[in-house]
């Protein structure tokens, strides 16, 4: 006998076409049926296996199963690669309680810890378009819109050298090396370094970024809760560490939105707990704010006498809604007054990430999604005042 199979088969033993070059009978029938299964990755094992089978004696088959494939992921949602935050952070917890670290990250550092990781996720698989892809810095100098337009890699090399006023403070190297900026403020120092580069930055400038960031974060894991009231200086004023780690995380995510949008990549806001944090920072910055542009003319001047430091005098509750939410009395005379719920002129209400965008000068104060209720002169000062906590 002959090892021929029985049936339409060729020298090869697979299907021979019959006439109109289809191979024959109910087996094509069968398994082109089973095409939009397989496109949408619904087939069995052993149908996947069957179908995989065909299509590589089927041309006509192929190409309907290519254009399957195509339609599928014309219809699904593009979406982040990166956790949920908040997902991440209840896995965090929970691995935490179970084996705490021996020496734990200070909760004032924790948002920081989390954005610089975030941003380096998001940078991890860029290719050399997407770092040289074009980004523009967006902030607020008194009442006027600012930007400076720069690139992907240009950011990360701001966020070092701004950095590294923390890692000066701690005695960590300076990443200006010799170069001396005219001014030792955040806009200064990312000057400076842009100018001394003799080429534009690569991205070879994330290694340098997220070596200090590890740093920044080992230094104050093992100095203590104490270091937490230790002063950086940011040129023309300070901010204890604490805080300075907090405004770090916070410019770490504005920056990773404006990266994600250059390159058109999705990017969610920090988890709640972080935002909240920020949104308390900003919230306790904005009297020293107010009372800074009442000394330029920028806001109204107080037209009743002045509070004594700690007595309660007229005050703006600002209500931040949605993840990061809470309520804060804004203090409208005097930094050193205290907010007060009886003095209560004028009511904000606005979205956590809507409100900290606004801080970033993202948002223009006027275009701020706010609900207002009250004193007209109190709101628009307060709202112009977040716009002034923005800087490059």
């Amino acid at each position: 006998m002959s090892g021929r199979r029985p049936g339409p088969y060729d020298d090869r033993g697979s299907l021979a076409p019959g006439p109109d070059g289809l191979p024959p009978g109910p087996e094509h029938q069968v398994l082109k049926s089973l095409l939009g299964a397989w496109a949408l990755a619904a087939c069995a094992p052993a149908e996947a296996d069957a179908v995989e089978e065909h299509l590589g004696v089927c041309g006509p088959c192929a190409d309907e199963a290519l254009r399957l494939r195509e339609a599928v992921g014309l219809l699904q949602r593009p979406e982040t690669l990166d956790l949920n935050p908040a997902l991440l952070t209840r896995v965090l917890e929970a691995c935490l309680e179970r084996r705490p670290p021996r020496v734990p990250v200070p909760e004032w550092a924790a948002a920081y810890d989390t954005e610089t990781a975030r941003l380096d996720a998001l940078l991890q698989d860029f290719g050399d378009n997407e770092w040289h892809a074009p980004v523009r810095l967006r902030w607020y100098e008194g009442d006027e819109a600012s930007s400076r337009r720069t690139t992907v890699a240009g950011v990360i090399a701001h966020l070092l050298t701004v950095d590294g006023l923390v890692a000066v403070a701690l005695g960590l190297e300076d990443p200006l090396g010799d170069v001396k900026p005219e001014q030792p403020t955040p806009t200064g120092r990312t000057e400076a370094y842009w100018r001394a580069a003799r080429f534009p930055p690569t991205r070879a400038v994330r290694g340098p970024w997220r070596e200090q960031s590890h740093r920044l974060i080992r230094t104050v894991c093992f100095t203590g809760s104490d270091t937490g009231r230790m002063p950086v200086p940011y040129g023309d004023f300070a901010l204890p560490l604490h805080d300075a780690m907090l405004d770090r995380a916070f410019e770490c995510w504005v920056h990773g939105e404006d990266i994600a949008e250059a390159v058109d990549y999705p990017y969610d806001p920090p988890s709640g707990r972080h935002l909240h944090d920020m949104v308390d920072l900003a919230a306790r910055m904005l009297p020293l704010v107010l009372e800074n542009r009442r000394h330029h003319g920028l806001a109204a001047p107080v037209e009743r006498r002045l509070v004594a430091a700690g007595e309660p005098g007229r005050s703006l509750r600002l209500e931040i809604e949605g993840s990061g939410g809470g309520e804060w009395l804004i203090p409208l005379d005097s930094p050193a007054a205290k907010g007060s719920a009886e003095h209560e002129v004028a009511h904000v209400a606005l979205d956590g990430a809507e409100f900290c965008r606004l801080a970033a000068g993202h948002v223009p104060p006027r275009e701020a999604a706010a609900g207002q209720e009250g004193d007209r002169e109190a709101i628009k000062d307060v709202l112009f005042a977040a716009a002034s906590l923005s800087r490059m």
